[in-house]
């Protein structure tokens, strides 16, 4: 008797066919009667060898990057931030100067500035009274007697335009776990505000009255209430349909419930005291401002590790997408900002747009936001698409993170913590660029909100990043 040929066996037995990659391959048999089961396998990085090396590279690095990583992903969940007061920027910011303009993003030129930067930082000129109208304000600006510089370089967040000046009030939000502070201005509202790039009157008289009733009135409340515990009340807003970055209401609400009693007990008039609980009421986005610095307070925290592959910042100024990569301390990475697809206001349409732009992104880059969408399926009706969508879009980001959130839960995921500590290696590997909601500005100066959407992050500035990443670290490589 013969012996058995494997070869024949093979083929003369049930064929089960496990199919790699291009679908059409398994069709086809699956045409004939073949059972086939469809494997989703894509080459590591889109197959870029370049990439691929870099990748192997860092799993060859001279320092251990898993503990680093680990180190900044505990970091990141321990952080508490807590609000702590209201100051004025030129008082509490770090570095911060009378001829200092701060913007959102990774740094940017007068010159390269888009149309609403552009807005912003005249209204910012008028406002300090270094100009009296637009034209001496493009002047200045222009002269290089004022200095230009990101938020994030003074450990500050601003949401679109992202503009600071001296004389602005600002959130003091302090990491009780590490130390660190954060600060953002006070949300002025939607529409036609200074971080969208207009400067009317109304604007410039909106933001003179925060400065002088606003920011006082809330500060003396804050101060009978005493420190606010962000870290909670995120937790909450996200059981409450809130994600943290453009559906804000809820934790707009629990902010005015938590101030309202030490409002009323304080010695200032009916009308003012109303009129701050009126604002604060008509402004569904005013938390927003206080879930930005608290996220930067938390992945601050774990910036500067050595060995460590966790985007710490993303930004855009309207002109550049930036990122910051933990063990690559403060050094950019830039690609160019894209065009937002989302939901118009009327009147508006896709050709009105500025490109993406703000700090407000941090929301995502700490695990709220964007990457929370399934906590707040309303959201779909300010930036498109389906509630089904915006689960999708969180479920992907658990495939390019390090951890869950240990406090941060989405009900709707079975109380699954939110997909924290993105991973650079994680991003270039799969080719799944971090989900990012965001506002859309008119690309002129001085128009203001058109609408809100989704954008995708340059592929480019990651690549770049993990290049350098390899550089720096490989067994061969130097100190840069």
């Amino acid at each position: 008797m013969s012996a058995k040929n494997p070869v024949l066996d093979l083929f003369s037995s049930g064929l089960k066919v496990v199919n790699l990659g291009l679908e059409s391959f398994g069709e086809t048999l699956a045409g004939l009667g073949v059972p086939v089961v469809q494997v989703d396998w894509r080459p590591p990085a889109g197959g870029d060898t370049a990439m691929i090396a870099a990748l192997d590279s860092i799993a060859n690095a001279r320092v251990d990057v898993e503990a680093a990583n680990a180190e900044a992903v505990e970091r990141i969940l321990k952080s508490k931030p807590v609000l702590v007061g209201i100051g004025t920027a030129r008082d509490v910011v770090p570095g911060m100067r009378p001829n200092l303009v701060l913007h959102a993003g990774p740094p940017v030129t007068w010159d390269r500035m888009c149309g609403p930067m552009r807005g912003a930082v005249i209204g910012g000129l008028i406002y300090e009274g270094l100009a009296e109208d637009r034209a001496e304000a493009e002047k200045l600006a222009a002269s290089g007697k004022i200095d230009f510089e990101p938020c994030h370089h003074h450990s500050s967040v601003g949401p679109m335009a992202g503009v600071m000046t001296s004389r602005m009030p600002v959130w003091i939000i302090e990491n009780e776990t590490y130390g660190n502070r954060a600060y953002a201005t006070l949300n002025e509202g939607l529409g036609k505000v200074l971080r969208y790039g207009a400067f009317s009157g109304e604007v410039l008289d909106r933001l003179r009255w925060m400065e002088t009733d606003l920011a006082p009135i809330l500060s003396k409340a804050l101060k009978l209430h005493g420190p606010l515990d962000m870290r909670s009340i995120i937790a909450q807003v996200l059981q409450m349909g809130d994600e943290g970055h453009n559906r804000n209401r809820a934790g707009t609400s629990i902010v005015i419930r938590e101030l309202a009693p030490h409002l009323v007990m304080l010695d200032e008039s009916r009308e003012k005291i109303s009129k701050v609980l009126s604002f604060m009421n008509a402004n569904d986005h005013f938390f927003l401002n206080l879930t930005m610095p608290s996220a930067k307070s938390a992945v601050d925290a774990a910036a500067g590790i050595e060995g460590s592959t966790v985007i710490t910042t993303m930004a855009r100024n309207g002109t550049d997408f930036g990122i910051r990569i933990s063990g690559l301390g403060d050094r950019w990475f830039t690609g160019p900002a894209g065009i937002v697809e989302g939901l118009y206001l009327p009147g508006f349409k896709a050709e009105d747009a500025a490109p993406d732009i703000g700090d407000s992104v941090i929301t995502e880059t700490s695990g709220i936001g964007g990457f929370a969408m399934a906590a707040a399926p309303a959201i779909v009706k300010f930036v498109g698409g389906t509630p089904a969508d915006a689960i999708a879009f969180t479920e992907k980001m658990y495939e390019i993170t390090l951890a869950e959130s240990e406090v941060y839960k989405i009900p709707v995921l079975d109380f699954r913590g939110t997909p924290t500590a993105i991973d650079l290696r994680l991003v270039v590997e799969k080719g799944i660029m971090p989900v990012i909601n965001t506002g859309i500005a008119h690309r002129e100066p001085g128009i203001g909100m058109v609408g809100a959407g989704l954008v995708k992050p340059p592929e480019n500035c990651f690549k770049d990043a993990l290049a350098a990443f390899a550089e720096k670290y490989s067994k061969a490589g130097g100190t840069r």
